[in-house]
């Protein structure tokens, strides 16, 4: 049997924790309706989408805290990362030049795309051929390219 985690074991989140729990609450509270929402009338695919639209909002919050605003410390920064409150790979691919507005892992990843490239979300809106409405079929996206 695995040993049980104990309360006093943890160690306690860093300075500025407090500062920015009630939105993560708030992330937790929309991740889990996006989890219990009803996925009747949708594929496998986009009964996902929500899912994917938090963990997109709430790595996004944290990057900007840190990145943009420097609002917060590297510690607690760090303890984020760790505690799985933001996507650790997600911002490291904002943090490259090109994919400052990637929506999610799966758009860049070339083994589940019929021809072996990106999605179609990645593709600038100047370059499409047809004005008609963008969507990407793994996560919902209407286009993530940098525009650069």
């Amino acid at each position: 049997m695995p040993p049980i985690r104990s309360v006093r074991n943890r160690k306690p989140p860093p300075d500025g924790f407090d500062d920015i729990e009630d939105t993560l609450l708030d992330f937790g509270n929309k991740m889990k309706d996006a989890e219990n929402a009803s996925n009747e009338g949708k594929s496998r695919k986009q009964s996902l989408w929500p899912i994917f639209r938090v963990t997109h909002e709430r790595s996004r919050y944290i990057y900007d805290l840190y990145y943009e605003k420097e609002a917060i410390s590297r510690k607690l920064y760090d303890y984020l990362l760790a505690n799985g409150y933001a996507d650790k790979n997600l911002i490291a691919k904002w943090k490259k030049q090109g994919y400052e507005r990637l929506c999610c892992l799966t758009c860049i990843q070339t083994k589940e795309t019929n021809f072996n490239s990106t999605c179609i979300c990645r593709v600038p809106r100047e370059n499409m051929k047809d004005e008609g409405a963008v969507e990407c079929v793994n996560c919902g996206c209407h286009g993530c390219s940098s525009g650069d």
